[in-house]
C-alpha cells in the first residue's frame, strides 16, 4: 500500500462518512488545527520526567479521538468519540498537577525551559483548535464534549508547562505592564 492516493490532488478530501469536502473547509481546518497540536505535542516527549511522558503520550491518542469524532459529521454509537470522562480526567490531573506548584499571583510569560516553552507553545495551538472548533460549530453539529476537552487540555498544558519548568529549575516570569 502506498501512502500516496492522488483523491486530494484537486483540493477534496474525505471525511470519515466518505463525503468528500475542501481541504479548507471548517470541519478540515478544526481537526487539522487538532492535528498541529498533536504534532507540537510530540516534540515535548521526552521531557525527561516519566510521569509527564506518560501523560503526553496518553494525550496525543485521545487528540486522535477528537480528531476522529471531528471528520465524523454522522456518527454511529460505536464510532469513536469525546466522553465526558476525558474531560473529567484532565481535570483530575490538574488538581494533582496544580497541588506540586506555588499559586499563581500574576500572570505568566510563556517559556521557561525547553520542555516547559514546548508545553506553552502546544497549549497556545490548542487554544486555537478549539477556536476553530467553537466556529465550526456555529455552522455544522459537533460533540460539544470536545470544545470542553480542548478547553480543559490547554489549562492542563499551562500547568505542565509550569511543573516541567519548576521541576527543572527554571524561573517563572511575570509580564511587567
Amino acid at each position: 500500500m502506498t501512502i500516496y492516493t492522488g483523491r486530494g490532488d484537486q483540493g477534496d478530501t474525505d471525511l470519515r462518512d466518505m463525503s468528500r469536502v475542501s481541504k479548507s473547509s471548517p470541519r478540515i481546518e478544526a481537526y487539522g488545527t487538532v492535528d498541529e497540536a498533536n504534532a507540537l505535542i510530540g516534540t515535548v516527549r521526552p521531557t525527561g520526567h516519566d510521569d509527564l511522558d506518560e501523560l503526553l503520550e496518553t494525550v496525543q491518542n485521545h487528540l486522535h479521538v477528537v480528531q476522529a469524532d471531528l471528520a465524523n459529521p454522522d456518527p454511529d454509537p460505536e464510532d469513536p468519540q469525546v466522553e465526558p470522562e476525558l474531560v473529567e480526567d484532565l481535570e483530575d490531573r490538574i488538581d494533582a498537577f496544580d497541588e506540586e506548584l506555588e499559586p499563581l499571583t500574576s500572570f505568566v510569560l510563556p517559556g521557561g525551559g525547553e520542555s516547559g516553552a514546548r508545553l506553552h507553545h502546544a497549549r497556545t495551538v490548542t487554544r486555537r483548535a478549539e477556536r476553530r472548533i467553537v466556529e465550526l460549530a456555529r455552522s455544522e453539529p459537533i460533540n460539544e464534549t470536545v470544545v470542553s476537552y480542548l478547553n480543559r487540555l490547554s489549562d492542563l498544558l499551562f500547568t505542565l508547562g509550569r511543573v516541567a519548568n519548576a521541576r527543572d529549575g527554571e524561573p517563572e516570569e511575570s509580564p511587567s505592564y
